[in-house]
């Protein structure tokens, strides 16, 4: 054993074994003695740079141990024999083992065959644990080069097999894509006479026209939506502005009154444009029914815009009597978007659009089936917008009949009470010629209860005005007797009472300096008012102790043609505010 090192003898008797048995080298050597006078026969057993003898072949323990990290072995000389000694030793060969200390003697090993020799020396040389590590690197990089070449081939035959797995697919893809295309070939045929008939079937020929519809009602859209453009850019927002300036030549008041609810009208339009659009661009699926369900509720303000049109059309007729105003309108209707229109011809534009939405659901559910998706919500589209027109309609002609009524009572100097009554119905106006013409006259006999009959004679200006008064008024007699009898009967059935918190108060039916009575008795049994001032029109209003919708009535279709709406709305917040002075500080409680 090399002197310096311990080993646990467990270990080396198991790498002894495992030399013995797996080792690369192994066979009888000759050992020379440490005192270099004898020569040893041992059983040699090398285990990678671990170099065990042994005593013999049949020995499981081994005698030595010598590390051969970093030595070096080589060839040696024979020694010069003696002259008794030469034959024998012409038979051996020698070779050392050096290893690289000091304080280590060199080990000498002899063998009796050359090639026995020249092989422990090379497999003791090639022992060193360096030269295995490299070897083992080198082993190792192949090994490595070689999973690389197993793994590209595996890549290789894989992209191979999905190759053949690909063209077999595609095979299949041509063989379905022939079949597909000659069964096609045979569908066209029968599907393009299938579609032949289709497109000169009546059902077509109604969805072509739907479509044309729609298409027409989208036009027709843009075109009302750039109407409104110009109405609202070109006169309503420069004439706020002018109505700013420290000369304004025509108020605010008179600007909201015009232009009643335009900007709103177009802001709703301008949505709904941009919905029909998106829905035009989805074709040939039209779906239209959910965009009117949203405008409906919204149509509302047409209501407000179509009671004002009569009225925003005098207040700019009176506006017009300003020369600065008239000049500066003049500027805006020479706009090149104005196209020679005028502020009257915008202002109307908006009075034909129901109207026109009804025709247009009209046409459109002309060419739409009964069993399509959309029909019942089209068919309650156009109901609304007909029930819509039909108040706005309603609403317009009790307006204007007011209006006429007071403008008629205005042109008589007494008055007229009895055109006052809200129950009063304009039917037709006409100047007098003053002069009877022949066949041209006609006279109407009064009969009242307390005075004496007279008659009336009147002359039209032809046969046919003739024709149309005596017919007109005929028929406004026989719907004076009909509602007499119907009052009569109410009258006799009636259990409504007149307070006598209201019989106490003369002021509610004696004529004073700022209010005049009719003699004709509204809802509440009480005096109708004939004409009064702003203050008393207002009181009258806000009276709770009674509430006349005949005077209510009256009041909103004409109060914009003796005030404001600033006026009214600041006596209704001073009567939400404190109650108690919506009765009249005058009136006597009982």
């Amino acid at each position: 054993m090399q002197k310096g090192i311990r080993l646990n003898d467990g270990h080396v008797s198991y790498l002894g074994v495992l030399a013995k048995k797996d080792g690369t080298r192994k066979g009888y050597l000759s050992k020379r003695s440490s005192d270099n006078t004898k020569w040893h026969n041992k059983w040699f057993a090398l285990l990678h740079n671990m170099l065990f003898y042994f005593e013999n072949d049949s020995t499981t323990k081994a005698s030595g141990l010598y590390l051969l990290e970093g030595c070096v072995c080589e060839r040696a000389p024979s020694p010069k024999p003696s002259l008794t000694a030469k034959e024998s030793l012409e038979k051996q060969y020698y070779f050392t083992i050096n290893f690289g200390h000091d304080a280590q003697k060199a080990l000498e090993l002899r063998t009796e065959d050359v090639k026995d020799c020249d092989d422990w020396v090379a497999a003791i040389g090639h022992a060193s644990y360096r030269n295995l590590a490299t070897e083992h690197e080198s082993l190792m990089q192949k090994y490595l080069h070689l999973l690389q070449i197993v793994e590209t081939e595996k890549t290789v035959a894989k992209r191979l097999r999905h190759q053949i797995e690909d063209q077999e697919i595609e095979v299949e893809r041509l063989k379905s894509e022939v079949q597909s295309f000659l069964r096609g070939w045979l569908c066209r045929r029968k599907w393009k006479t299938i579609i032949q008939d289709y497109i000169r079937s009546p059902h077509a020929e109604s969805m072509r026209k739907r479509n044309q519809v729609v298409f027409s009602m989208l036009e027709a859209e843009a075109e009302y939506v750039q109407q409104l453009h110009i109405l609202v850019n070109c006169f309503l927002r420069p004439l706020r502005m002018a109505a700013s300036s420290k000369k304004p030549p025509i108020g605010h008041d008179d600007v909201s009154s015009i232009f009643l609810n335009s900007e709103t009208i177009m802001f709703l339009h301008q949505i709904f444009y941009q919905g029909l659009k998106a829905r035009v661009s989805s074709w040939p699926t039209l779906v239209l029914a959910d965009l009117f369900d949203i405008l409906l509720p919204m149509l509302n303000i047409y209501q407000e815009f179509v009671r004002n049109h009569q009225y925003s059309l005098q207040i700019l007729a009176s506006c017009k009597q300003n020369r600065d105003f008239d000049k500066l309108l003049k500027q805006y209707e020479a706009k090149p978007d104005c196209e020679e229109r005028t502020l009257e011809t915008f202002l109307t534009y908006p009075m034909f659009q129901i109207p026109r939405y009804i025709l247009t659901l009209h046409e459109l559910l002309a060419h739409t089936p009964h069993e399509h998706v959309e029909r019942k919500s089209l068919e309650y589209a156009k109901s609304k917008l007909e029930e819509l027109s039909r108040i706005m309609h309603d609403e317009v002609s009790e307006t204007e009949n007011i209006r006429k009524n007071l403008a008629i009572e205005r042109m008589i100097v007494e008055g007229c009470e009895i055109l006052l009554d809200t129950s009063q119905t304009f039917v037709r106006q006409a100047r007098g010629l003053g002069q009877e013409l022949e066949h041209l006259d006609f006279k109407i006999v009064v009969e009242p209860k307390d005075t004496p009959s007279f008659t009336v004679i009147l002359v039209a200006s032809s046969r046919q005005e003739k024709a149309a008064w005596t017919s007109d008024i005929s028929q406004c007699i026989d719907n004076i007797r009909c509602n007499g009898l119907m009052m009569n009967a109410f009258e006799e059935n009636s259990k409504v009472t007149v307070p006598q918190m209201i019989k106490s108060d003369t002021s509610l039916y004696c004529d004073d300096v700022d209010i005049r009575f009719s003699k004709t008795l509204n809802s509440c049994k009480v005096l109708q008012i004939r004409y009064a001032s702003v203050e008393r029109l207002l009181e009258r209003l806000t009276d709770l102790r009674f509430l006349s919708i005949d005077f209510l009535n009256t009041f909103l279709h004409s109060y914009r043609v003796f005030t404001t709406a600033d006026v009214v709305l600041n006596k209704l917040i001073t009567i939400y505010k404190k109650p108690i002075s919506a009765i009249p500080a005058r009136c006597p409680f009982v």
